[in-house]
């Protein structure tokens, strides 16, 4: 099997493996993705990178991890937070400069087939990958392989209603989970609650002793609990496999888990929920993955 190259193309960084024959990891590389700069901007820089990363290889085979999905219909990009992304042939302007055939999968997709067959949820047969960061995101895996759906959305789960009339959303809807779970949302929340611009690492290891602390963190697990538990209601998977930064918080896999099961409609509650094994690098390493595919 040849070296493979996996891009994941975050809200934040943009990170570039190569996979030698044997799947180890012989070239790793971050940059910031800059998304402020724009759609053509980013192109570059996903350009640049494959080709640094494919040095000494003729044109290796490339998956890319991004938010948002491609369109089943148009074969552009939808339902991204990266938002100068949206309605833009991302896969086909990358095929065009770089003169070869890719694999373009949604990154939470990427991040479940990484801990499908790497990593936390090796040896189960339907695992749900989760990302908690910049925005919210799932990847639904079942026996080594992405369930995409009829039309390539399944497992988004971060665009599902959790409170009608909510919180406005960047896809034009109100009230969706990712409004209330992701990183920003969460500092937000704090913000709106103290008029206190924190990280959401700041918040939760600092402000334990602030008064506002507890209803904040109320809110958060009642959220958690139902925008999960209604997907495992949906789902039975084996395991939950967290992802994402909002995933380092430490009480989500117990007070976290109990009110997951508390919201799941079944006699005996008891779906794993389980912090990633590969870090913050399982989505670039599952879009190696997924390259794969083109061999």
């Amino acid at each position: 099997m040849p070296v493979t190259i996996g891009i994941d193309l975050g809200g934040t960084k943009i990170e570039a493996v190569r996979l030698d024959p044997e799947g180890r990891v012989e070239f790793l590389k971050r940059i910031p993705t800059r998304r402020e700069e724009g759609y053509e901007a980013i192109c570059d820089r996903l350009v640049n990178l494959i080709r640094e990363c494919s040095e000494g290889h003729e044109q290796p085979p490339v998956g890319v991890g991004t938010p948002g999905a491609l369109s089943h219909r148009t074969g552009l990009i939808k339902n991204s937070n990266t938002v100068c992304l949206i309605g833009r042939p991302l896969k086909e302007d990358l095929e065009r400069r770089l003169g070869q055939s890719i694999r373009l999968e949604n990154d939470a997709n990427c991040f479940g087939l990484a801990e499908a067959v790497l990593g936390a949820g090796r040896g189960h047969s339907l695992v749900f990958g989760v990302i908690l960061g910049t925005g919210v995101g799932g990847g639904i895996i079942l026996n080594g392989s992405i369930l995409r759906g009829r039309t390539w959305g399944a497992g988004e789960w971060g665009h599902a209603i959790l409170i009608p009339d909510g919180h406005s959303c960047y896809c034009g809807r109100r009230g969706c989970v990712e409004t209330y779970l992701s990183g920003p949302a969460l500092e937000r929340d704090w913000t709106r609650r103290t008029g206190q611009q924190c990280s959401l690492e700041t918040i939760v290891r600092e402000q334990v002793s602030h008064p506002d602390f507890r209803g904040w963190k109320t809110d958060f697990l009642r959220h958690f609990g139902l925008g999960l538990g209604n997907v495992i209601n949906i789902l039975d998977p084996d395991v939950v496999v967290l992802g994402g930064g909002v995933s380092n918080i430490d009480w989500l896999y117990t007070e976290g888990v109990r009110a997951v099961h508390t919201n799941c409609f079944t006699d005996v509650p008891e779906t794993p929920l389980l912090p990633n094994q590969l870090g913050d690098s399982a989505g670039v390493l599952g879009a190696a993955l997924l390259a794969r595919e083109l061999l």
